[in-house]
């Protein structure tokens, strides 16, 4: 029995694998940059991969929407001449996590949405996605099973799977498909190797557990009875409003607009930068106004982008558990402790109104 839409690829057959992609076009994957810490980088071998890997200190999102990104340049010398900007280069992204390839699809939503941002589709079009599942929890900071990102769901051309001494691959675009027969390093799955692969997924299931007291389909509930909650307060007492939770996030999008010019001030370029809602300045408005002055309700709007207003807008939940914000924060604020907190005062609140009916 044989699936055609799964190829094998043994361990030892790897490095030639990443060896020959990288001639193909350019290919980047997880490598340690010191003791827990990865990043995605460009590679030429299979041998410097981190197939065991917590998230990366950026994610991915950095091929998609660059950190810092030219829009258009002008030239005011030649009248109001602009012209727009698109830099980007064709490549495989390879050991993406099922976390981030639930950003990336949130990302797709937002900037498919009318007016499109063509800049992050043109990069989108020239990125080749290769998926890495996770066969058990990366950290203690891991949330995937809550927001049901455990578990891949699409968004990707190839996704390995490790089953000890080979891969199984499963093909999901044509692109996958002729990765595969110009790498010819690959075999057919047979029967055994799909057998492996569902127990693998069976156990992940025990293994993998709402990591936060509450169903998914009540966490939009309980924002909406949190909003005025003291735990925002808490937060707010305690964050640093580095930016760190946002700029690390793999479905933060927020970016400033910044015009530079060049010495003879007639010509320059208009950048994309990356900016984060946590920070003083950014809902100061003309006047001064500043719409989230405290960071308490910076805080609290961080949260409820994450788990309330995409779900009325998207749907889905744009929180991944990739657990970034949690580890990068230098105030120690955890984002599975601030759903705890919620939970509690919401449990408390509901036994003293059910007291007081009595």
């Amino acid at each position: 029995m044989k699936d055609a839409q799964y190829s094998v690829l043994r361990k030892e057959q790897f490095d030639g694998f990443i060896s020959r992609l990288s001639k193909l076009q350019r290919v980047v994957a997880p490598v340690a940059r010191g003791y827990n810490n990865y990043s995605f980088e460009e590679v030429s071998s299979g041998n410097g991969i981190s197939l065991k890997y917590i998230p990366t200190i950026l994610p991915p999102k950095k091929y998609f929407m660059p950190q810092r990104e030219t829009l258009l340049e002008f030239d005011t010398g030649r009248g109001l001449n602009s012209e727009a900007v698109v830099e980007c280069e064709k490549m495989t992204i390879f050991g993406i996590h099922t976390c981030d390839l639930a950003g990336i699809q949130c990302l797709n939503m937002v900037f498919t949405e009318r007016p499109r941002d063509y800049n992050y589709l043109m990069h989108k079009r020239k990125i080749n996605i290769i998926g890495l599942e996770c066969n058990e929890y990366c950290d203690e900071y891991a949330s995937c099973a809550l927001v049901n990102a455990s578990t891949p769901s699409g968004g990707y051309d190839l996704f390995f799977t490790d089953l000890g001494d080979r891969f199984i691959v499963h093909i999901n675009t044509q692109i996958g498909e002729n990765i595969i027969e110009s790498t010819k390093f690959f075999e057919s799955a047979g029967k055994s190797d799909l057998e492996d692969l569902t127990e693998l997924r069976a156990g992940k299931r025990t293994l993998f557990t709402k990591e936060v007291p509450v169903e998914p389909r009540y966490i939009p509930e309980l924002f909406d009875r949190s909003y005025n909650s003291k735990v925002w307060d808490e937060l707010g007492e305690r964050c640093l409003a580095c930016g760190n939770c946002t700029l690390v996030c793999p479905t933060c999008y927020c970016f400033d607009i910044k015009d530079e010019m060049d010495l003879g001030l007639k010509s320059g370029r208009r950048n994309r930068i990356w900016d984060s809602c946590q920070l003083e300045s950014f809902a100061r408005v003309a006047g001064g106004e500043n719409f989230r002055k405290e960071r308490s309700l910076r805080q609290k709007h961080r949260y409820y982008r994450k788990f309330r207003y995409p779900v009325e807008k998207f749907s889905r939940f744009f929180c991944t558990g990739c657990g970034r914000c949690s580890r990068t924060c230098m105030a120690g604020i955890k984002l599975k402790d601030t759903l705890n907190l919620l939970i509690e005062e919401f449990e408390e609140t509901v036994s003293t109104l059910m007291e007081g009916n009595y």
